[in-house]
């Protein structure tokens, strides 16, 4: 029976290390064989998002779900830390031959605590190996546990600097296409006849958002559960108005020419893809219409009021709809698999940017209605 708990020792360890390595050392690949990780995300994140449809309210439940992607993270090195010391004491189990201070009887409860102290390397001394082999393991495990601190201390400075540059962009959409965003307000602040070196501009910003959305999301997947600073902003929104607003500059409007458009589209649908399969999100042909032939008559209307003509030909509907088949599937399949809302079209009801709000706004505003002399204006 101890040359099983050697060999199992042995596997769990390399099987430990493989996922670690290909999780924080390798981690490019977008179809990647049985991994731990994607094992341990699976599970926890059905039973975090079960816990969460019983939450009634949206900004405590959006909240609640902000939690996972870094607790997950530290579950996540703490689950291998568990690993690695059970499969050490499997392994030293098997070599046999320790003492222990007081001649005490060595039990395997007992050897994973020597494991443990061994791996984080404390040095008690209470229980000591008494032969060759046995005294290598735990030099060799002393030192994976030093090699697996660095490697914690390098990674979550990663994670959580492609976090931050990721939220960047998202912030500045914010004036640009309200809160929540939508393709229809994104078009009409810009006005009549928008400069087409400004647009292509932020268009070009955005294929490299995307790009780096794409690389970074697929390398580090944590990411993907980590929730943006407010509860009406996403990563999953900012990707799928960019995909709505271009698809509406591909089917035609006057003024923009949709070179750069087509860029941006391109690239947004790919991160969309890519994505949806490295979260085995799966399609559903039940999937709710974004864009009805009353929400294009809105868009059509709002647009028109802000001096930006939508393309009205007789194939303008199918067009736009061809364009939406490319990437809403996947969209919707991400917004599943990630409990989120992907934004409208159109916005039903006029909303305050979050940049417009502040928690001191009534108290300055009243106090400005009551000094003499003084009006509160709105400059927005």
């Amino acid at each position: 029976m101890h040359w099983l708990a050697t060999i199992g020792g042995v596997v769990l360890i390399f099987v430990i290390l493989l996922d670690a390595f290909e999780t924080i050392v390798l981690p490019r690949r977008i179809k990647r064989t049985f991994r731990i990780t994607g094992w341990f995300y699976k599970n926890t994140w059905t039973i975090w998002m079960g816990l969460a449809r019983h939450i009634p309210s949206a900004n405590r439940r959006e909240g609640f779900l902000a939690y996972f992607g870094p607790l997950s993270l530290i579950f996540l090195l703490v689950f291998w830390a568990i690993g690695l010391i059970f499969g050490f004491a499997c392994v030293q189990y098997g070599l046999g031959e320790h003492l222990q201070l007081g001649s005490e009887k060595i039990t395997f409860g007992k050897l994973i605590y020597h494991s443990g102290e061994t791996f984080f390397t404390l040095g008690y001394g209470d229980i000591t190996p008494s032969n060759a082999a046995a005294r290598a393991l735990a030099v060799l495990e002393a030192g994976m546990g030093f090699a697996f601190l660095g490697v914690v201390v390098g990674y979550l400075p990663v994670v959580y600097t492609a976090f931050a540059t990721r939220e960047i962009e998202i912030s500045l959409l914010d004036a640009r296409a309200g809160s929540p965003p939508s393709a229809t307000e994104f078009l009409s602040r810009l006005g009549c006849c928008p400069e087409q070196l400004v647009l292509d501009g932020i268009f070009r910003d955005w294929e490299r958002w995307c790009a780096e959305l794409l690389s970074s999301h697929i390398s580090y997947p944590v990411l993907v559960f980590f929730r943006s600073q407010h509860s009406n902003q996403s990563w999953l929104s900012a990707l799928t108005v960019m995909l709505d607003v271009t698809s509406l500059i591909m089917t035609g409007v006057d003024g923009i020419h949709p070179d750069q458009a087509k860029l941006t589209f391109a690239m947004a649908r790919h991160a969309a893809v890519d994505l949806a399969q490295v979260l085995n999100a799966r399609y559903s042909p039940r999937d709710a219409e974004r864009n009805t032939v009353e929400d294009l008559k809105r868009m059509r209307a709002e647009l028109a009021q802000h001096g930006v003509t939508f393309y009205d030909g007789p194939d303008a509907a199918e067009r736009l709809a061809e364009l939406r088949a490319l990437y809403e599937p996947y969209v919707y399949a991400l917004a599943r698999r990630l409990f989120m809302t992907l934004p409208p079209w159109v916005r039903p009801e006029y909303k305050k940017d979050n940049w417009q709000g502040g928690p001191w706004d009534r108290a300055i505003q009243a106090r400005a209605l009551v000094r003499p002399g003084h009006a509160v204006d709105d400059h927005f």
